[in-house]
Formats: structure tokens, C-alpha cells, sequence
């Protein structure tokens, strides 16, 4: 990411949302400590830029979220707006694509 990022940005409104397929917040965290994938989300771009972050969690599954940046009080924060594991097919395709990748 080209962005200087200072931590996340959790409340009420995206707490539950990100939680509801499995993921803990720490789990959700950790995709973006790792080297995640970010593509736009231009379907859902509308109102605001939306990004999806392709990586895995610390403990090594492999996570899809959505996001997008917020400032807070001067800094930059990460707010996930959705999050889940991958499916069986995604997961296979991230993997392919990481081996083409790796070279």
C-alpha cells in the first residue's frame, strides 16, 4: 500500500459486519501485517473508493476484505467494511496466481 496507514478504524458499524463469516478482528488485522493483494472495488466505489485485500490471516488462511481508508485526527486508518475467508475456488486461484507470482 502507498499509504502511510497509522492503525484501524473499528465501531459499531463495522464490528458485527466484518465478524459475521468467522473472522476475529485480530485475524482481520493481521491480513494487512502480512504482504495482502489490494485491488479496487470498483462495483462498490460509489459513494466512496473501496479496495479488497487478498492475503492470509497469522494463522496462515487465506482472508478476502473489503475496505476503505478513513482519516481520524489526523491519521490514517484501515476501516474494513466487510471481511470473509475464501472460498474453495478463490483460495485455489490466490494460490496459483502466488506461485506465478514467486516466479
Amino acid at each position: 500500500m502507498s499509504r502511510f496507514v497509522q492503525g484501524f478504524d473499528w465501531d459499531a458499524g463495522n464490528r458485527d459486519k466484518c465478524q459475521k463469516h468467522g473472522l476475529t478482528l485480530d485475524e482481520i488485522e493481521s491480513v494487512f501485517m502480512g504482504s495482502p493483494r489490494i485491488a479496487p472495488d470498483l462495483k462498490h466505489s460509489i459513494a466512496e473508493e473501496r479496495l479488497v485485500a487478498y492475503g492470509r490471516t497469522e494463522e496462515g488462511r487465506l482472508a478476502f476484505v473489503v475496505f476503505t481508508f478513513r482519516e481520524r485526527n489526523g491519521e490514517s486508518l484501515i476501516r474494513p467494511v466487510s471481511a470473509r475467508y475464501m472460498g474453495q475456488k478463490e483460495a485455489k486461484r490466490f494460490e496459483e496466481s502466488s506461485e506465478i507470482d514467486d516466479g
